[in-house]
């Protein structure tokens, strides 16, 4: 009665609803601040009580100058840099280092790096490339870092000084950022005809894409607005990274809403129902429906905010804000749209729409058939197993360089640097020792042991040839601490590199006491450790995050079900999509493309956000069948109602898949993975667990699965529903006033 009621005023207030939602969006753009204003970018997403960065802050301290430098100039001539050329970046330098250039802005320092003579260990080549690295304080800001590199480009180098380009991790950064901008109108644009050609198609209309572009619009705009105003307030950074994910996650998922309204209203239309009445049924039918998974999805995607990485935590809670915000718009503007529109919004007719049931019914009753399920329900599970095989193998990295464009002018910069020198150049990791006073052998020692660890090209420590004498750049001033510059052998933010930092950090306990330092400290900083904590993190939160994925939606699955039998297994269903789908991006990615590792927030954001949509499609298919499933034995039931649900979820689901897909447009590597991880993993989610593997298993469970046959079912808009024991005591009631014997549930 409560859903009928809720209907009833729906479709009642359909022009007021209409307006109010209106003016919300027109308030949100005039009054709130847009998202990415909590937060600009990744740079805010390290944790400030990482150990590597801890490191580094205290190598600051103890030195007065940071070692490790995240912006540098490239020069490179492969047929060799003049001697002048040389000479002239060795002075320039010096004349920065000295505070004689009076227009270097927040460059405190400059150190050229030259592979002449062999001077640097690890060089590739000779007299070819000069890599003079930028220092900053660390509170200067990536953009202002990148900045003042151009600015001082600009105003000391020349045409003849073979200047390549910036680079570095934090231009990388920077542009990445840049990159992300600048592809967000193209992904709008693309995604938006994409959404309008597959409804309209769907649906034979022209008017039902426009509906659910206008529903999507309408809690996009809320999303990104409310969302910058919550960063605001509460200090919570959102990053402009997360954007093109979110637009790509509302159109999806609110245009899957929108199907299944739609859906609804064309087939009471094609009953002859009045255009109020038939929004008016599938407002009440499906509003629960919708609304389930919709918090099953939020509930889903929040549990990040219990992870201990920052990142996690970042992206957490604005996926949960989109969903929410995105259900609240549907189940209110949607029934309101179709009530106003009526048979306006299709252009099917009564016949066409029986027609496409029709054909789907012989299949539906074949695959509820138990001798044919069962072979089915085999094949499914060994077909997802073999397709999880490549994700044992998975590795995980960090890297920011490596994920732009090949053409892309930091990258360029990037491949002459370690053309020149080793792959590693460009992010150097820092060993800080405390507590070495004037123990220059046992150093020596050192140093010599680090170079020996397999992953490592060169070591740059006391002693080191070419370096400024003014500068405190191995030795603290005080005599207490040392430090090495260690260049590793590979990219220095990928899996090979993370792994080289994790040995090197289990060996230096080792290393020290060889070296006659057991009583001293070591520590890593730079980039690679950086990472090295990040990913650690990310395999840490693995298990928090995974349980408590799956009990909230095993929590929603069972209440909506009343249940436990069918959740758990279709829940298992999920865990096979998705391991499926990291082992063909594994696959993909690491054994085709030939990445070192996957971005390290990629596999576990997609299973997170594919564990929620998937229970949206379980509660979309099966939902239906489980009203039924109180009148009559539970493969019945699937083979009635597959046919009405199976058509809308393969109309979203692909909707939703080509949303994500179109993440592609974003030329970075973390982009392109996700794009192919998450529209993969719907489509195994709709065309293989929901369509194949879940009608299978539940028909082969038969009752043991299903609600009790008899028990009245839950008000999804054509009954009404009370709870098991006051329906009893009815019963009872009855059968007492009509001398019958009472049935027992």
């Amino acid at each position: 009665m409560l859903l009928r009621a809720y209907a009833r005023v729906v479709v009642f207030l359909r022009w007021p609803i209409v307006a109010a939602w209106a003016a919300a969006v027109a308030a949100s753009l005039v009054y709130l601040p847009a998202a990415g204003q909590g937060g600009s970018d990744l740079e805010q997403l390290v944790a400030t009580d990482n150990p590597a960065v801890r490191s580094e802050l205290r190598s600051f301290e103890r030195f007065g100058f940071p070692l490790l430098s995240r912006a540098a100039v490239v020069q490179r001539d492969p047929g060799g840099l003049s001697p002048q050329v040389q000479a002239e970046a060795v002075e320039r330098a010096r004349s920065v280092s000295e505070g004689r250039v009076t227009d270097a802005g927040p460059i405190r320092a400059a150190v050229p790096v030259m592979n002449t003579l062999g001077l640097f260990p690890g060089s590739a080549e000779d007299g070819t490339t000069i890599v003079t690295l930028l220092f900053t304080d660390p509170d200067v800001t990536f953009a202002s870092q990148v900045l003042a590199a151009e600015r001082f480009v600009a105003a000391h180098y020349g045409p003849g000084d073979a200047v390549v380009g910036i680079t570095g991790s934090v231009p990388a950064r920077v542009e990445q950022a840049r990159l992300v901008q600048s592809s967000l109108p193209w992904l709008e644009g693309i995604t938006v005809a994409f959404v309008f050609l597959i409804v309209a198609a769907a649906f034979r209309s022209l008017v039902a894409p426009l509906v659910a572009l206008a529903v999507a619009g309408v809690a996009t705009l809320l999303t990104l607005h409310v969302g910058g105003a919550l960063a605001v307030r509460l200090g919570v950074p959102v990053p402009q990274e997360t954007q093109p994910l979110l637009v790509a996650l509302l159109l999806g998922v609110v245009t899957d809403y929108v199907v299944f309204y739609l859906a609804g209203v064309r087939r009471q239309l094609a009953a002859g129902d009045h255009r109020l009445a038939a929004a008016r049924h599938a407002t009440a039918r499906f509003t629960p429906i919708v609304a389930t998974a919709g918090a099953t999805a939020a509930a889903g995607t929040g549990v990040l905010v219990i992870a201990g990485s920052p990142a996690f935590r970042a992206f957490g809670p604005g996926m949960a804000l989109a969903i929410l915000i995105g259900l609240v718009v549907a189940v209110t503007l949607v029934p309101a749209l179709l009530a106003i529109l009526g048979r306006a919004a299709f252009r099917s007719t009564t016949a066409e729409v029986h027609q496409e049931t029709a054909r789907g019914r012989w299949w539906s009753r074949l695959l509820t058939r138990r001798w044919f399920a069962l072979p089915l329900l085999l094949v499914c599970v060994g077909g997802l197993i073999v397709a999880a095989l490549p994700a044992r193998h998975l590795k995980l990295g960090v890297s920011f360089v490596e994920a732009l464009p090949a053409d892309n002018p930091t990258r360029t910069a990037a491949d002459a640097a370690e053309a020149g020198f080793a792959d590693g150049i460009l992010s150097p990791t820092e060993v800080l020792v405390e507590g070495a006073a004037g123990r220059k052998a046992e150093l020596a020692r050192l140093q010599q042991s680090i170079a020996g660890v397999p992953g490592v090209a060169a070591v740059l420590g006391p002693g080191t040839a070419g370096v400024p004498e003014h500068l405190p750049v191995f030795e603290s001033p005080d005599g207490g601490a040392a430090r090495f510059l260690v260049i590793l052998a590979d990219e220095p933010l990928g899996a090979t590199a993370v792994a080289t930092a994790d040995r090197l950090e289990r060996q230096l306990p080792g290393l020290l006491a060889a070296a006659g330092l057991g009583d001293a400290t070591a520590s890593l900083g730079g980039d690679t450790a950086v990472a090295h904590v990040i990913v650690d993190q990310t395999v840490d939160d693995l298990g928090r995050i995974a349980i408590a994925a799956l009990l909230a939606n095993l929590l929603f699955l069972v209440l909506f079900l009343r249940a436990l039998v069918a959740p758990v297994g279709l829940l298992v269903c999920s865990v096979l999509a998705i391991g499926a789908t990291l082992g063909l991006t594994t696959w993909l990615f690491q054994d085709v493309l030939d990445a070192d590792g996957l971005t390290f927030y990629v596999p576990f954001a997609a299973a997170v956000l594919l564990v929620a949509l998937g229970s949206d499609y379980n509660i979309f298919g099966i939902g239906p069948a489980w009203r039924e499933a109180r009148k009559r034995p539970l493969r019945e039931a699937l083979a009635m109602t597959l046919p009405h649900s199976a058509r809308a979820i393969r109309t979203a689901a692909f909707t939703l898949a080509v949303s994500f897909g179109l993440l592609w447009i974003v030329p970075l590597r973390p982009f392109h993975e996700l794009a192919f991880a998450l529209s993969a993993g719907v489509l195994i989610d709709a065309f293989v667990v929901r369509s194949l593997l879940a009608p299978a298993l539940l028909s082969v469970l038969g009752s043991k699965a299903g609600p009790p046959v008899d028990e009245p079912p839950p008000d999804y808009g054509t009954g009404s529903w009370v709870p098991r024991g006051v329906d009893a005591l009815q019963r009872r009631m009855r059968a007492a006033v009509s001398r019958e014997p009472v049935t027992r549930p």
